[in-house]
């Protein structure tokens, strides 16, 4: 049975253009879709779909809310936001509501196609690369300006490590970018999860919310 899908956004040829876009894949179904927040929450009820791909800014009642409605209702339903705003604020408050990614209208494309299947079926959560910049350089922008003890124990090179790890480059790009070895890369991985406590971009994106960050 394929991945069940109700789009949920206010502009119409976004939402025919999305809907041609996942009626290609042949794991994919698009079983409702929707201009506002309130009609999505009753399709959901209704259609009991794997994932809503939801905007934020709709009328009646907009994607943050409607998410954090979702997830408290209905459990197994994934979101994954799709929106037009990149601004941490926004990126911090779907996600504290539940969301189980977050990509920019910008990127739409190919990305969405995988992220579906990443949070759907590898019960994973997907930010876009850029997303994750925003939140991450914010992260350590906030860090070195409160002097924190957990950042400031990290050498020159650990931080340029996990700058570039965390925003999605894999060990072998992070190596090519420095001129050191996978191996070497591998070693300052394991430091930084020790000293940080952090093991994947996740838990840094919702340890940056917890730390109050974004200013929800």
């Amino acid at each position: 049975m394929g991945i069940k899908i109700i789009l949920a956004d206010d502009h119409k040829i976004m939402r025919e253009g999305l809907r041609s876009l996942l009626e290609k894949e042949s794991d994919m179904e698009i079983v409702g879709e929707t201009e506002d927040g309130q009609t999505a929450l009753q399709q959901v009820q209704k259609l009991a779909p794997d994932v809503v791909v939801m905007d934020i800014s709709m009328p009646n009642l907009d994607g943050i809310e409607s998410t954090r409605q979702i997830i408290a209702k209905y459990s197994g339903v994934k979101v994954l936001a799709l929106s037009i705003h990149s601004d941490k604020k926004f990126i911090a408050e779907m996600l504290g509501a539940g969301a189980s990614g977050y990509l920019s209208k910008a990127c739409a494309g190919n990305e969405l196609v995988s992220a579906i299947r990443i949070v759907v079926t590898s019960n994973q959560t997907y930010l876009s690369p850029h997303i994750t910049s925003t939140v991450t350089d914010d992260y350590i922008r906030h860090l070195s300006a409160k002097g924190s003890s957990s950042y400031s124990i990290l050498t020159a090179r650990e931080r340029e490590v996990l700058r570039l790890l965390v925003e999605g480059k894999t060990s072998k790009q992070v190596a090519l970018n420095l001129n050191v070895s996978v191996r070497t890369v591998e070693n300052h991985r394991n430091k930084i999860m020790d000293k940080l406590d952090i093991h994947n971009v996740v838990e840094l994106t919702r340890y940056a919310i917890r730390e109050g960050l974004s200013q929800l």
